[in-house]
């Protein structure tokens, strides 16, 4: 299974959302994944924020039962309906302890400190997971043990504005 995504330039993830503003989730598509796929699960994370986050990776994008093996960008706001979507980061207290209601679906990247390498993976699931709106991703990954066909990673820099 492969990731390819048309936000990365160059190996950077593109500071362009066109119409979509600055806080727009990267386009994402999905190659050679398992014919009996029933739906994939995905997680963007920043493991470069550990040192500057109180010592743990930041969560920018967690979802599951997508179906679809292409999410153009944006596809948190413009594809809502068409997904479950966890909780990001910013309900830490590192991130501003904001409601859970605010942190659902993607946030975008603003490495605090120098460009940071940022990691999307995608996992291909005999299944949709039995999750709602809103589930930290530690129960993703309960959700998804014994379910996962088929896993892939892509990883790209994003410069430090």
């Amino acid at each position: 299974m492969k990731i390819i995504s048309d936000s990365i330039y160059n190996d950077y993830f593109s500071d362009n959302c066109g119409s979509h503003g600055g806080n727009c989730s990267p386009a994402i598509r999905i190659a050679d994944a398992p014919e009996e796929t029933a739906s994939f699960a995905l997680l963007i994370e920043d493991r470069d924020a550990v040192p500057v986050s109180g010592g743990f990776s930041w969560v920018h994008w967690a979802a599951c039962n997508i179906t679809s093996r292409e999410l153009p960008e944006d596809a948190s706001r413009s594809m809502a309906e068409s997904m479950v979507q966890g909780l990001n980061s910013y309900t830490s207290p590192q991130g501003g302890s904001l409601p859970p209601e605010d942190c659902i679906g993607y946030c975008g990247m603003s490495p605090p400190n120098e460009d940071h390498i940022y990691t999307i993976h995608v996992y291909a699931l005999d299944r949709k997971l039995d999750l709602k709106n809103g589930f930290p991703m530690n129960m993703m990954f309960r959700a998804m043990r014994g379910h996962v066909l088929a896993q892939a990673e892509l990883d790209a820099w994003y410069r430090k504005a």
